[in-house]
C-alpha cells in the first residue's frame, strides 16, 4: 500500500477509537504500576527492617557475651558498639535512655545529646518489638532507622527442681531483665542510599514498563480493530469485485480495458463476440496488434489530451467483415490524478442499423401506400366503365370472332387491373385482424393443401414438422394463411426443376417466440436484393406485382411479429416468421 494510501487509511479511523482505548487502558496500567511500586517499597522496607533487627540481635548477643566475661577482660560496651558500627551499610549505632538522651554512640562526640522520638514515654516503655522510621539525612545520606528496647541481659535461667526449691528459705529473686536496670533503647541507622537508588531505578523501570505495556495494549486493541476493519473491508471488496465482475460480464455493451503500457488488460464476453478475441491470445498483448485499425485510432485520439472520445465507425474484423460500432474511449485515473489506462466501450450497431432501415422502409411504405390508395380510387372507376363497354361490344359482335376475342382480352386485363388495385388497397389500408385460438398443426396442414397440386406438377416434395410443446396460438387464421401461402408460392417459383419445400414450427428458446420456417432448395436470392424484397413493387418475377411480401410484412406487424429472410445463392432460401411471446399456449 502506498504511503498516501496508508495515511488515508489511518485518517479514516474514528478519533473515538484512540480516546476510548486510552480511557480504558490508562487506569488499568496506572493501577498496576502504582501497585508494583508499593510492593517494591514494602519489600525494600522489610529487607532493611530485617537487617536492622539482625544487627540489634547480634549486638545484644555480643553484649551478653562480653558481660559474662567482663571480670576477666574488662568488657566495654562502647568499644563493641563502635566496632559494630564500622560494618558496611551502618551509618550509626546508639543507645539512649528512656528520656532520649544518648548514653552510647558510635560517634563519641554525640554522647549526652538528645535523640528523641515522637512517641510518648509510656509508649516507649512498652516498645519491645522492632520499629522503624526514615530519619533525617546524616551527612548527605538517607538514613533508615531501626530501633527497639535494648535487652542486654540474658533470659532467666531454668527453674530448679522442686526438692531444691523446698530447701530454700525464701523465694528466688525475680530474673526478669527489666527488673535489673532502667529501660534503654537501641537505634541502628542504616545507609539507604544504595537501596533508594535501586528503588528509584526499579520505579523508573516499572514506570517505563507500564508505559510500554500501555502502548502495547493500545496497539493490540488498535490492531484488533484494524484486523476486524481489514476483514470487513476485504469482505466488502470481495463483494464489490464480484458485483463489478458480474456487472462487466453482464453489461449489454462490450468493454476492453487497456493499461498504461497500451496492452490489453481484460475484456468481457460482448467485446469478445464483437471483435472475435481469444482470451489466451489477446490479454497481455499490445493493443495495437490486437485491436482493429479503426479502434486503435480512437485509442490514439485519447493520447492527444482529450479525456474522452466518442465516435461511430465501421470496424474491420479479422474474418474480413465490417460491422458498425459506437465507440466510447475514456481515460481512468486514481485519486491523485495518475493515469491507470483507458477503457473502450463498444456498442454493436447492426441491430440499430437494421431498425433504422426498417423504419425508413416503413416510412417509404406508408408514403407509397397513401399514393397507391389515391391512384387506386382514381383508376377503379374508369376500369368499371371500360369493363362495361367491353362487355357491351362482346355481346353486340357475337358474329365476329375477332371482335369477340378483343373484347374478352379487354375484360381479362380489366379484371387483372382490379386485382392489382385490390392488392394496393389492401397494402394501403391498416390491417385489421381478429385473433382466435388456432391449432398450429391444422393451420399448417390447411395452408400446405393449397399448394399440393402445384408442387406435384413441379415434382417438389413438401415436408412439415411441428415440434412440441406448442399446441394452439392466438392469431387471425385467414391473414396468417395469406402470409404462408405467399411464402409457399415464392418458394415454388424459385424451384423450376424440382426440389424440396420444408415447413418447420418450433418455439424459440431464447426469445420465447413461435418460429415458422419456410425453406426451399431453389436458386436463392442475391445478397444485393435481400434489403429490398419487402419494398412494394419490387419483384424479380416477370408477372409479379411486388406486393406479396410487403402485404405479408404488414400482416405480421399487425400481429406484433416479424419476418426474416436468409439466402444462400444457388442453394435456396429460408423465410422465418416470428410470432410474439404469449401468442400460443404450451402443452405439458
Amino acid at each position: 500500500m502506498p504511503p498516501t494510501g496508508i495515511k488515508q487509511y489511518w485518517t479514516r479511523i474514528p478519533a473515538w477509537i484512540f480516546i476510548g482505548t486510552a480511557l480504558v487502558l490508562l487506569p488499568i496500567f496506572t493501577l498496576i504500576t502504582v501497585s508494583d511500586i508499593n510492593r517494591q517499597k514494602e519489600n525494600m522496607t522489610r529487607v532493611l527492617v530485617e537487617k536492622g533487627e539482625a544487627l540489634i540481635r547480634s549486638f545484644e548477643a555480643g553484649t551478653r557475651t562480653g558481660m559474662r566475661g567482663r571480670m576477666h577482660r574488662g568488657f566495654k560496651l562502647e568499644h563493641l558498639l563502635i566496632e559494630t558500627a564500622r560494618q558496611p551499610g551502618i551509618v550509626y549505632l546508639l543507645i539512649t535512655d528512656a528520656g532520649g538522651r544518648i548514653l552510647v554512640h558510635s560517634d563519641p562526640g554525640r554522647i549526652g545529646q538528645p535523640h528523641g522520638l515522637q512517641s510518648e514515654p509510656a509508649e516507649m516503655a512498652d516498645m519491645k518489638s522492632v520499629q522503624w522510621r526514615w530519619a533525617p539525612q546524616n551527612e548527605g545520606k538517607t538514613v533508615f532507622e531501626v530501633y527497639r528496647r535494648f535487652l542486654p541481659r540474658p533470659p532467666p535461667r531454668r527453674r530448679p527442681p522442686e526438692h531444691m526449691m523446698q530447701q530454700r528459705s525464701r523465694p528466688p529473686p525475680d530474673r526478669n531483665p527489666d527488673s535489673f536496670e532502667p529501660s534503654r533503647y537501641i537505634f541502628v541507622g542504616l545507609d539507604a542510599d544504595p537501596i533508594a537508588a535501586a528503588r528509584r531505578a526499579d520505579v523508573r523501570h516499572t514506570v517505563v514498563m507500564g508505559i510500554i505495556l500501555l502502548f502495547i495494549g493500545a496497539a493490540g486493541i488498535l490492531l484488533l480493530f484494524l484486523a476486524q476493519n481489514y476483514r470487513t473491508a476485504r469482505t466488502s471488496l470481495a463483494r464489490i469485485k464480484a458485483f463489478s465482475d458480474n456487472l462487466v460480464e453482464k453489461m449489454p455493451i462490450g468493454l476492453v480495458a487497456i493499461d498504461n503500457g497500451r496492452r490489453v488488460a481484460s475484456f468481457n464476453d460482448i467485446a469478445r463476440s464483437i471483435l472475435g478475441f481469444t482470451p489466451g491470445k489477446a490479454v497481455g498483448r499490445a493493443a495495437r496488434q490486437v485491436l482493429p485499425a479503426e479502434l486503435w485510432q480512437v485509442v490514439e485520439g485519447t493520447e492527444t489530451g482529450k479525456k474522452g472520445v466518442e465516435a461511430e465507425l465501421e470496424c474491420s474484423l479479422p474474418d474480413g467483415s465490417r460491422i458498425p460500432l459506437a465507440v466510447s474511449a475514456s481515460m481512468i485515473s486514481d485519486e491523485n490524478g495518475a493515469s491507470l489506462g483507458l477503457v473502450l466501450l463498444l456498442k454493436d450497431l447492426r441491430e440499430i442499423e437494421a431498425l433504422r432501415k426498417q423504419i425508413q422502409r416503413n416510412q417509404r411504405l406508408v408514403s407509397v401506400g397513401r399514393l397507391a390508395a389515391g391512384v387506386a380510387h382514381e383508376i377503379r372507376n374508369p376500369l368499371s366503365s371500360i369493363k362495361g363497354f367491353a362487355t357491351y361490344f362482346q355481346e353486340r359482335h357475337r358474329d365476329k370472332p375477332e371482335d369477340q376475342q378483343i373484347a374478352s382480352i379487354m375484360i381479362q386485363e380489366v379484371d387483372r387491373l382490379n386485382r392489382v388495385i385490390g392488392q394496393l388497397l389492401d397494402f394501403a389500408r391498416p390491417v385489421k385482424i381478429s385473433r382466435k385460438p388456432v391449432a398450429v398443426k391444422a393451420l399448417i396442414e390447411k395452408s400446405v393443401k393449397l399448394i399440393e397440386r402445384q408442387a406435384a406438377e413441379k415434382q417438389i416434395s413438401v415436408q412439415t414438422r411441428v415440434m412440441p410443446p406448442v399446441d394452439t396460438i392466438q392469431v387471425d387464421a385467414d391473414r396468417l394463411n395469406q402470409v404462408l401461402l405467399n411464402l409457399y408460392l415464392n418458394a415454388l417459383d424459385a424451384m423450376e426443376t424440382g426440389g424440396k419445400l420444408t415447413i418447420e414450427v418450433a418455439p424459440c428458446s431464447q426469445s420465447g417466440e413461435l418460429a415458422i420456417k419456410v425453406s426451399d432448395t431453389g436458386c436463392g436470392i442475391d445478397p444485393d436484393e435481400l434489403g429490398n424484397i419487402f419494398d412494394p413493387y419490387y419483384t424479380t418475377k416477370p408477372a409479379g406485382t411486388g406486393l406479396g411480401l410487403a402485404i405479408a410484412h404488414n400482416i405480421l406487424e399487425a400481429h406484433g411479429g416479424r419476418i426474416t429472410v436468409e439466402s444462400r445463392p444457388g442453394q435456396g432460401a429460408t423465410c422465418t416468421v416470428y410470432l410474439p411471446n404469449g401468442s400460443g399456449k404450451k402443452t405439458r
